[in-house]
């Protein structure tokens, strides 16, 4: 099994025109409901109007959130307010972005072009999980150095998914 539920998808200004109709019509092929941002609302049909509280949630059933955003500050603004630590995705071609997205995005894996349910134990390396952490300090007791070391894991992709 994976964790790999999509919540939020943010899209840069200059791509919404192109990108949120498509968008639009293969969640509505899946039953996706979406709740979108004013500026994403009249590109997405049968979307309804998001609430702030959509923005940071995990849904649990197949609601989708989405916001136009000016550009890469701004997405990583809205990540910095509203991610979950977790993982966290973009799909660029800008290496120089995506090495900027590696370094300053604060989750436990983050993505370059490649599906979310590449963060699961089996696909790391790990094997079966036990849990899952987004928090930095996890030991309990007695610690050694080992104890206080975390991991980022960041996945490299050219679009790959999977299945």
């Amino acid at each position: 099994g994976v964790c790999n539920a999509l919540e939020c998808v943010l899209v840069d200004a200059n791509e919404a025109e192109r990108f949120l109709p498509l968008l639009g019509e293969a969640m509505g092929n899946a039953q996706v409901e979406l709740r979108a941002c004013e500026r994403s609302l009249p590109l997405l049909t049968g979307a309804v109007a998001a609430q702030d509280s959509d923005w940071g949630a995990e849904f649990l059933e197949k609601i989708l959130a989405v916001r136009v955003v000016d550009g890469f500050e701004a997405a990583l603004g809205h990540i910095e307010r509203y991610g979950s630590n977790h993982t966290e995705a973009i799909c660029t071609r800008d290496y120089t972005r995506s090495q900027r997205w590696l370094r300053e995005v604060d989750a436990s894996c983050v993505l370059v072009n490649a599906s979310t349910r590449f963060n699961d134990g089996g696909q790391l390396g790990l094997g079966a999980e036990i849990g899952i952490s987004t928090s930095k300090l996890h030991a309990y007791g007695p610690m050694g150095i080992e104890s206080l070391t975390t991991e980022k894991w960041v996945v490299l992709g050219e679009g790959q998914v999977r299945t």
